[in-house]
């Protein structure tokens, strides 16, 4: 009997997936058939497709997705310009869906880049199966809290993992005017 890849196994579905609605921004219509594929291979529940980062935003009000996947390298609006204009000019709810960034380049600076811009997860490519999946789980166990100040939009960078001690206001000294926005479906 043939074994198959690692890479093309679907690791097991969590029911949770099965309520997710996906949106998959890629210029790419080979690599968004493979994310389809994966995505609803894990139970999404509905996955949309853009071709563009502008087709993307204006998909957003009527796909009403829990997670974007979205490639770094796209014309003639990158992926973090994407994000940008995602984070900065959609109302809420739509500006804090967490974003999935597919990168063929795991260059630090592209990563820095994409973190402060206000991706959740980023993942380089060649995406397999698990990886993908890693980090839906992620953003569907984990979430992270949505932050908004004068000079961020995204989720806070903050990874927390098990309980922390601390109870006070601020985390940092450097926290002053910082606005937590609690987002819950």
């Amino acid at each position: 009997m043939a074994q198959i890849s690692d890479a093309l196994r679907f690791p097991k579905a969590n029911n949770r997936f099965r309520e997710l609605r996906v949106l998959i921004v890629d210029e790419d219509r080979n690599m968004r058939k493979v994310l389809r594929m994966l995505l609803l291979g894990y139970g999404a529940k509905d996955v949309f497709e853009a071709a563009d980062g502008q087709s993307g935003i204006d998909l957003l009000p009527d796909a009403r997705p829990n997670i974007v996947v979205t490639d770094y390298d796209m014309k003639p609006m990158s992926g973090v310009a994407f994000v940008k204009k995602l984070r900065w000019e959609c109302p809420p709810p739509l500006c804090s869906v967490p974003v999935v960034l597919l990168t063929a380049s795991a260059d630090m600076k592209r990563i820095q880049t994409a973190r402060d811009t206000g991706v959740t997860e980023a993942l380089c490519k060649p995406v397999t199966a698990k990886n993908l999946f890693d980090r839906i789980v992620e953003i569907v166990e984990r979430p992270r809290r949505f932050v908004r100040t004068r000079d961020f939009v995204g989720p806070d960078r903050r990874r927390r993992r098990g309980d922390s001690s601390y109870s006070g206001p601020k985390r940092r000294s450097e926290d002053t005017g910082l606005v937590t926005e609690y987002l819950i479906d």
